[in-house]
């Protein structure tokens, strides 16, 4: 049989590193809820951090690979774009751990949401970007829309900073509400039950509220995707990069969740940092063409990327420290 299909290229990389890197993501799936965490149990902080400092060190030691097979200019647009991923995905948690406390899913069976929505991601997040790198290869000019939109998002973020996000005010609850028949309680950790309609006595599929918080988590990614996935264009246009540096910081996201979730409130500042990361994200591609470069340097975008978050976490740890003052956040967890 003939493998030499296998080193062709599929938007501007070899099949086989594509393959490589699926293998890998479907290896770590399946260790993860088929031998760690095949029951439903309570996922403490100790074990959230070492979880996640696995994670990390997975995707970087994935962009090392990258830098020393592909390149230095690749393997730093794999690492920022890995850094910004990241500390996006902090903000989502956030936003996740208030769906759980509205929808009222036990510690327990949050693992089970977590995982299913990181292979919702997985998918969704490839759709999102083979979009995008059609759009950017056919239109170059889409790159300056993308990060015009960056900077307006920046700046709303920066404006909204301290407001929690509203849950049972989500149109996208109350659409799923009001067209799913949605159980009253949890049965374990099923999405659907067949049981008797109270209305007909007759039997019928129901969702249940795990269900209900798996796609509310579908939906606020794919809002969240709207600012990361133009983040990562407007640092290279490489598909393969921007989709193993999404997949791999997002890959982690459940991990490091239960430890973040405990202590939301050490994080005030981070909405801050991530609103100037984006602005500096997009005005980057506008400063590059006044100054005449074909594209930012990437080390000191990179160099940049991480002052701006070491700052924001700096001073929101400082701030929280015991005696400090923040802003009053939502109690998340």
């Amino acid at each position: 049989m003939d493998f030499s299909f296998i080193f062709q290229d599929w938007l501007g990389t070899p099949i086989w590193l594509w393959s490589a890197f699926l293998t890998l993501v479907i290896v770590l799936l399946v260790a993860d809820l088929g031998l760690f965490h095949r029951g439903a149990r309570v996922i403490g902080v100790k074990e959230s951090l070492a979880l996640s400092a696995f994670y990390i060190s997975v995707g970087v030691a994935f962009g090392a690979w990258v830098w020393w097979y592909l390149g230095q200019e690749t393997g730093l647009a794999y690492l920022t774009g890995f850094v910004i991923e990241k500390s996006l995905a902090m903000d989502n948690i956030f936003v996740i751990a208030m769906i759980f406390t509205a929808l009222a899913i036990p510690a327990h069976l949050q693992h089970r949401v977590l995982f299913w929505g990181v292979l919702g991601v997985v998918v969704l997040r490839g759709i999102m970007i083979g979009m995008g790198a059609a759009l950017v290869s056919n239109y170059a000019w889409v790159l300056y829309v993308f990060a015009a939109f960056l900077v307006w998002t920046g700046i709303g973020m920066w404006r909204a900073s301290g407001k929690a996000y509203d849950v049972e005010g989500s149109p996208i609850l109350r659409f799923l509400r009001a067209r799913l028949p949605i159980t009253d309680g949890l049965h374990g950790e099923r999405f659907w039950v067949r049981q008797a309609d109270p209305r007909t006595g007759q039997l019928r599929t129901f969702a249940t509220p795990l269900l209900l918080a798996l796609l509310m988590i579908e939906f606020v990614d794919v809002v969240f995707a709207v600012d990361s996935i133009p983040a990562i264009f407007a640092i290279t246009t490489d598909p393969f990069v921007v989709y193993t540096s999404n997949i791999f910081a997002i890959l982690g996201l459940r991990a490091l969740y239960f430890a973040l979730a405990a202590m939301v409130d050490r994080f005030a500042y981070l909405k801050q940092a991530l609103a100037v990361l984006l602005i500096f994200i997009g005005s980057k591609i506008f400063v590059a063409d006044m100054l005449g470069l074909a594209k930012f340097p990437p080390m000191l975008s990179l160099g940049i990327t991480f002052a701006i978050l070491a700052t924001g976490i700096g001073w929101s740890l400082w701030k929280t420290r015991e005696g400090g003052r923040a802003p009053a956040l939502p109690n998340a967890s």
